[in-house]
């Protein structure tokens, strides 16, 4: 299966992804943001970092680049889209997926391990992927905020793919680490072949390195592709 990467200026997981990927027997392509033609493959992602340095908006400069609109045009046709921390920001400024990141709750940036609950369960990204799992987080603007209507459309089609849970599963208030709302970790578009997520799955790919949790979730996506390819 092939993938790309975006590699936007100021993208500081680019490699990260990259590595995962290929670990994962994904024939992985970096593209650099200001390229016009998007390569054809299964998968794009857009990595974690501070794009353009996150001024303005996390995510909103990048959101304008060369590269966009073949990202769009991808996804628009069907493609899988994965964006990470800074690349969930930039989805939403993309208008890709719905709501905003805002700063935590607490004002400051937070790097540290946590625990997700898979809510999704029907999506290629979160098809037969384990129940909980243990990723890193990195960031200071991640509290997912949406206005009610929203929230309650992405509960009721179930579009939420992972909430901040403890390690038992329990979602609650003790276990947001930034205050997003309904405890969101991550959401997919309505045909679900989008994701954005705050959590780096690809930070976490060796057992002997704080676990093996992203690539778990690397091969479940690849074997979903292969099996509705």
């Amino acid at each position: 299966m092939n993938s790309n990467v975006i590699v936007f200026p100021g993208s500081n997981c680019d490699r990260d992804i990259a590595v995962a990927l290929n670990k994962n027997k994904f024939k992985n392509r970096m593209v650099w943001h200001n390229d016009i033609e998007l390569p054809k493959s299964d998968l794009v992602v857009l990595p974690g970092g501070f794009s353009y340095g996150d001024y303005l908006r996390s995510g909103s400069i990048a959101a304008k680049s060369k590269i966009m609109n073949g990202v769009i045009n991808h996804a628009k046709n069907g493609g899988l889209l994965l964006g990470i921390c800074n690349g969930f920001q930039i989805l939403v400024e993309s208008n890709l997926l719905p709501g905003v990141l805002l700063r935590n709750q607490k004002l400051k940036f937070i790097s540290k391990n946590i625990y997700v609950k898979k809510i999704n369960q029907r999506s290629k990204f979160c098809n037969k992927y384990k129940e909980i799992s243990k990723f890193p987080i990195a960031h200071n603007e991640g509290a997912y905020y949406a206005d009610k209507n929203t929230i309650k459309k992405l509960e009721d089609k179930n579009l939420i793919a992972f909430k901040y849970c403890d390690d038992r599963g329990n979602v609650n208030e003790t276990s947001n680490p930034n205050g997003s709302l309904n405890n969101i970790a991550g959401i997919l578009n309505e045909n679900q072949n989008i994701l954005g997520m705050m959590p780096h799955p690809e930070r976490m790919i060796e057992e002997k390195f704080f676990g093996d949790d992203g690539s778990i979730f690397f091969k479940n996506l690849l074997d979903n592709i292969l099996k509705w390819k």
